[in-house]
């Protein structure tokens, strides 16, 4: 094995990490961290990912919700709205070449690192008094659409909307932010599963490396500055983001 392959395992462990931390992030690494270290077909890695962030954040969603960080009937509105939003868009993956989804995914972290790096001092801003229904449904069912699109558990997007339309505090919107993820990556992968050859054993071992992070991530959860932590995650996800621009950009043009 490369120096590469195991720089990607060690990766993987970054991924749980984060998500176990912020309630997201992490999965947004998943397919790249797949696709360039670990040399998994760009299509297989959009399942793949599935898998792991799914397998992650339920384990991370038990450990929050052993601390009361977990809201379920918030969950369940973004959950339902996010499954069939999964559904749509598992089948639009195979219609993109891989260059153009890894570019779709270079823009997506960059829009994702701006906005994290915005709200960084807005982290612990008063929730909302009240959950508005039809706006959790919409912004449930579009972050449903990534995911199965592009095999990201959408908790970036998902933890803004809860304390934004579904009135939670931070800390509650990243225990139910993991929950939600693994509702919409369970959806997503019953659609890969049937579509694409995995390679289960290199997902097991992906798995478990990632479990183990995000174990890690929900006790630093309790202990660091989210702020902090948010604003390192962000500035990671923008060097991705132009190490993918950079990567896939002359291959199309």
């Amino acid at each position: 094995m490369s120096l590469i392959y195991y720089i990607g395992l060690a990766l993987s462990a970054v991924i749980g990490v984060s998500l176990g931390l912020i309630g997201g992030g992490g999965s947004i690494l998943t397919v790249p961290i797949l696709v360039y270290f670990l040399d998994v077909e760009t299509h297989a890695a959009v399942g793949m990912s599935l898998a792991v962030v799914g397998a992650t954040s339920l384990f991370g969603s038990y450990l929050h919700y052993k601390r009361g960080n977990v809201n379920f009937p918030a969950a369940t509105v973004f959950g339902i709205a996010g499954i069939f939003g999964a559904f749509f868009g598992t089948p639009l993956t195979n219609l993109v070449a891989p260059a153009v989804l890894m570019l779709i995914f270079g823009g997506l972290m960059f829009v994702v690192a701006i906005s994290m790096l915005w709200r960084r001092n807005h982290a612990e801003r008063p929730a909302a008094s009240e959950q508005i229904l039809w706006k959790a449904i919409l912004a449930g069912f579009g972050v449903g659409v990534l995911t199965g699109f592009l095999g990201v558990g959408g908790g970036f997007l998902i933890v803004p909307a809860l304390v934004m339309f579904g009135g939670l505090a931070i800390k509650e919107a990243v225990g139910t932010s993991l929950f939600v993820i693994f509702l919409n990556c369970a959806a997503g992968l019953i659609g890969h599963a049937s579509r694409n050859y995995f390679d289960w054993s290199l997902t097991a071992l992906v798995m478990s490396l990632a479990v183990g992070g995000a174990g890690l991530g929900v006790v630093l959860s309790h202990r660091l500055a989210a702020n902090h932590l948010q604003k390192t995650f962000a500035v990671l996800v923008l060097a991705v983001s132009v190490f993918l621009f950079a990567k896939n950009y002359a291959i199309l043009f």
